[in-house]
């Protein structure tokens, strides 16, 4: 995996961290969280990152992710993983029936226990992916620890359904224009969008049948990445949010293009791909994909299905891995 231009390493970094999973803490569940153990693959809170620290570099090796200097091989071993939904699959696969993670507002010992037996003590790992130390130096055991996680979670990818990513994703909503009622007279809109397992969704605009967003949400793609599915909803305080539309969006033409082209910085302002309008897909005009000052990007129309009316500005980027 080889980075693209000068400084777009951290570039990647923060824009993993934009992903749904990684906005939480992978070990209490704390918001925003601004620090990482770079071997593991797990962004973490501070309170978690001050235990992690007292495991040793050679079991989590924590770095900020916004203070710190990361090296190449630091970063591609975090977006490989994927992040902390990938991360907890492996180091949380065996949690005991009616065992609770500890919640932000956890102890310090309560804290230290969990996170020491996840990744110290391997407690809740596979069985066949625990280390014995029988026969062998526990710190050269656990210096290996995560290079061997690392490596199982690589094959693992394949035989029980973790994927590959092959880039990321921004997705930027701009707006809505004459969206459906769902309440009285009005509506309080937000945006979902899914790709794969993931889910991500903006903010609720209230009382506001004409949003305007302009929301960043971003996404890993995976090697076999179907269509990215978007969905409108209605919030409501007291009962279940209304679907207001819907509508699926392929990727082929933005990533195709992108792939053929390479490094977008290489070439001029120009178009290099078409998503055409028709009776099967959501357009409402041809959709262009173009270079546009070194990056590819997709600006569409949708008219949401499935519903009396509404339609929905998105502009989308490609980041190749």
């Amino acid at each position: 995996m080889e980075l693209g231009r000068p400084g777009s390493g951290k570039r990647r970094l923060r824009d993993l961290l934009l992903l749904k999973d990684n906005r939480f803490c992978a070990d209490c569940r704390a918001s925003d969280p601004k620090w990482a153990s770079a071997n593991i693959g797990v962004f973490i809170c501070l309170k978690c990152c001050g235990v992690h620290r007292s495991l040793g570099a050679h079991i989590s090796k924590v770095l900020s992710v916004t203070l710190d200097e990361w090296n190449d091989d630091e970063i591609d071993a975090m977006i490989e993983i994927g992040g902390n939904s990938s991360a907890n699959a492996i180091y949380e696969a065996f949690i005991p029936d009616g065992f609770s993670k500890p919640g932000p507002d956890a102890s310090h010992e309560q804290r230290s226990r969990f996170i020491r037996s996840k990744y110290e003590l391997q407690e809740f790992l596979k069985p066949s992916l625990r280390i014995s130390s029988a026969h062998s130096d526990k710190s050269n055991i656990q210096a290996n620890f995560a290079t061997r996680v690392m490596n199982s979670f690589r094959s693992s990818q394949k035989q029980e359904g973790m994927v590959d990513f092959i880039g990321l994703l921004k997705v930027k909503v701009i707006k809505g224009t004459n969206l459906a009622i769902r309440d009285m007279m009005t509506s309080d809109p937000y945006v979902v969008l899914t790709l794969g397992r993931q889910t991500v969704q903006t903010c609720v605009v209230a009382s506001n049948l004409n949003p305007v967003w302009n929301e960043e949400l971003t996404l890993s793609v995976p090697q076999s990445f179907g269509s990215l599915k978007l969905q409108v909803y209605d919030y409501d305080t007291f009962s279940a949010d209304d679907i207001m539309g819907e509508a699926d969006i392929d990727l082929q033409p933005l990533i195709t293009s992108a792939m053929a082209f390479g490094d977008a910085g290489l070439f001029s302002n120009m178009q290099i791909g078409k998503w055409l309008k028709s009776h099967d897909n959501a357009l409402m005009n041809d959709s262009t994909v173009n270079i546009v000052d070194g990056k590819v990007k997709q600006e569409m129309t949708l008219k949401l299905q499935n519903v009396e009316s509404g339609e929905l500005d998105l502009e989308l980027e490609w980041m190749a891995s």
